[in-house]
């Protein structure tokens, strides 16, 4: 079989539960426009508390969909609904639109209907601008426009990240350290990107793309700092002493800025805070 044969042809449907059925339908059908596309009602499947449920899904755009279930006469458990739990927030359906006046028309749309943004406004983090709102049951939704295409660094550099921190869960598992910060991500990948280490120096590797491009702007004002690359998609900054950004002269977003050393980094990180960050010389990675 070959590998077209196998591949996966985009999503089909997201689905969760909701123990509102009135107010989720009239959601996403009346508020949101999404039409109603099919839906299942059956009696109880499998095991013997499994209760009779509605099974209805939405056209979520391009082929997909997405879905709840009722589970009639179910109670709602106490876990469902901790909307300020990041473990809650994080399962969440983001849908795309090209534009920043289609985003700033969604807004207003969700305004007339009288359902609140989270955050008030637009966010831009990563690649994206998005805006978030909840639906009756308290998921979080966004609707996002692309910044920029995802292109081959971005999946070279996102595989480089991810094996360093499977890496660091294996090394956890066979009884070493635990894994409890992304620095030890961090300093493995620079470990695996094999840049080169000289002692007593604190060093950054920075993607080349767009949204990290004022930290090289700021580094090459720094006399303390030379700069090598990009060489496998990354530039080098490396200092004897201090490796210094504010965030707000730079312009960063919090988003952008709190992953500033995402490529990896030799040295110790002094201070990262909201608006400073500042790596030292100090052991090897």
């Amino acid at each position: 079989m070959s590998s077209s044969e196998t591949a996966l042809k985009g999503v089909h449907h997201t689905a969760r539960p909701t123990w509102k059925l009135r107010e989720t339908i009239e959601f996403y059908r009346d508020k949101l426009g999404l039409q109603m596309t099919h839906a299942i009602s059956a009696r109880a499947w499998g095991p013997s508390n499994h209760p009779d449920f509605l099974h209805f899904f939405f056209d979520s755009g391009h082929g997909s969909t997405i879905a709840f279930f009722y589970y009639i006469g179910a109670d709602e458990p106490d876990f469902v609904r901790p909307v300020d739990d990041y473990r809650y927030v994080a399962s969440h359906t983001a849908w795309q639109v090209d534009t920043a006046q289609e985003l700033a028309e969604w807004s207003e749309r969700l305004a007339s209907h009288g359902i609140p943004l989270i955050y008030d406004k637009s966010i831009r983090h990563e690649l994206l601008e998005s805006i978030y709102f909840r639906d009756p049951n308290g998921y979080y939704l966004e609707i996002t426009r692309p910044l920029r295409p995802m292109n081959d660094l971005d999946a070279d550099d996102a595989a480089a990240t991810m094996e360093a921190a499977m890496a660091v869960e294996d090394a956890q598992n066979a009884g070493g350290d635990q894994f409890v910060s992304v620095d030890q991500v961090w300093r493995r990948k620079a470990m695996a990107l094999a840049a080169e280490k000289i002692a007593g120096e604190a060093a950054l590797n920075v993607l080349d793309v767009p949204e990290f491009a004022p930290l090289l702007s700021a580094v090459r004002a720094d006399d303390n700092c030379r700069i090598s690359g990009p060489a496998n998609g990354y530039w080098r900054i490396r200092s004897r002493g201090p490796i210094v950004f504010e965030r707000k002269p730079l312009g960063l977003v919090p988003a952008i800025w709190y992953g500033a050393l995402s490529g990896g980094f030799d040295g110790e990180v002094q201070v990262f805070d909201r608006d400073r960050l500042e790596i030292v010389p100090g052991r090897a990675a």
